[in-house]
């Protein structure tokens, strides 16, 4: 007598979704507006230092109690972080894993480049091993204070000051900052594509888009270290 078999087990829509290159694609695409949504408010805020360090560390006191009493201290700040950090790590196994998939596309390497393949497009992947490896760097920097040597906890304006008042923390955030653009200016780009926004028509307005986010990003953090520097901060 043959033994009953169970039917094979359809794999989920959800999953169908994630195995999917456009899956991917549309994973990797809203990962990283939510991260330049978190970027552009995170300069905004960042800019407060210009206002001396009563507004700036009572701005950084207010995204401690934001949500109260609804939610209890550093709560609001805590969820998001947690949705920052889903996106940034759907955002780079995403990435790996695309990229991955184009090699086994094709093996053997094209004789020409293509002409589309922009400077921006070529160091996709290594401006974002850079700004991996400064989240880390700015973490342990401006968050656990580990590396910063004349930090004072819970005075986040000294914190930037003492940061940028080594030349090396000046080095690593411009670095990053400049990494930050360029990835910004390809990545915005092509998640209007990827998401249906992008068009023939509509090609050029978005480039020019993603260029002008681009520059407001970088030039609005980069002026931070530079304020620093100049003394404009003190």
């Amino acid at each position: 007598m043959a033994l009953a078999t169970r039917p094979a087990r359809r794999p989920s829509m959800a999953r169908n979704v994630w195995d999917s290159t456009v899956g991917k694609k549309t994973v990797m695409a809203v990962s990283g507006l939510v991260m330049l949504l978190y970027l552009l408010v995170h300069m905004l805020g960042n800019l407060k230092i210009f206002f001396g360090p009563s507004d700036y560390n009572g701005y950084a006191h207010w995204l401690r109690t934001l949500g109260e009493p609804a939610l209890h201290y550093e709560w609001a700040l805590w969820i998001i972080r947690v949705v920052l950090v889903a996106s940034v790590v759907a955002h780079i196994v995403t990435a790996y894993q695309l990229s991955r998939r184009d090699i086994r596309a094709r093996p053997v390497g094209y004789v020409h480049r293509r002409a589309r393949a922009t400077y921006a497009t070529r160091t996709m992947r290594w401006g974002g091993v850079i700004l991996a490896l400064f989240i880390v760097w700015h973490l342990l920097d401006l968050t656990t204070l580990t590396v910063n040597r004349n930090a004072q906890p819970g005075h986040p304006y000294q914190n930037v000051e003492a940061t940028f008042h080594t030349w090396y923390g000046d080095v690593i955030y411009i670095v990053a900052m400049l990494a930050l653009g360029l990835h910004v200016r390809h990545g915005l780009w092509s998640a209007a594509q990827t998401l249906g926004v992008g068009s023939r028509s509509r090609d050029r307005a978005l480039k020019t888009v993603a260029t002008v986010v681009a520059v407001v990003l970088a030039g609005g953090f980069i002026a931070v270290p530079v304020g620093v520097m100049t003394g404009t901060v003190h």
